[in-house]
């Protein structure tokens, strides 16, 4: 079992930027592989992007890629999202997610954070 904790999210003008945390407690970190998700008003949840085990390895959904970028600390038990450039369609709440196969990470994680709000202004 991990439990994950989101962070960070908030309200921003477009063009601005933020970075989510997601910091994962229980079973070793290192064992899992680890994604972020989001979900917009009335739209079903959607990929964003995801990490191997080593942080060596990044998958990102591809209309995203050159704005959003993931990564891990080991040390903090830590996942990130940094997001710049952001657009209002980017607003919806973003979750954080693990599981030990990474074949399953992006499409049906087996565990999920409670999500955290982010608010893109025009």
């Amino acid at each position: 079992q991990v439990q994950l904790v989101e962070s960070g999210g908030g309200l921003v003008q477009a063009g601005g930027s933020l970075r989510l945390s997601c910091a994962a407690s229980g079973r070793t970190f290192s064992s899992y592989y680890m994604g972020w998700f989001r979900q917009a008003p009335g739209k079903e949840r959607e990929f964003v992007a995801a990490i191997n085990r080593s942080g060596g390895m990044i998958s990102t959904a591809a209309s995203l890629k050159g704005r959003f970028t993931i990564s891990r600390d080991g040390a903090k038990n830590t996942v990130y999202l940094q997001m710049n450039s952001l657009k209002p369609e980017d607003t919806g709440v973003y979750y954080c997610a693990a599981d030990p196969a990474w074949v399953r990470v992006s499409g049906t994680p087996g565990y999920w954070g409670q999500g955290t709000q982010v608010t893109v202004s025009s």
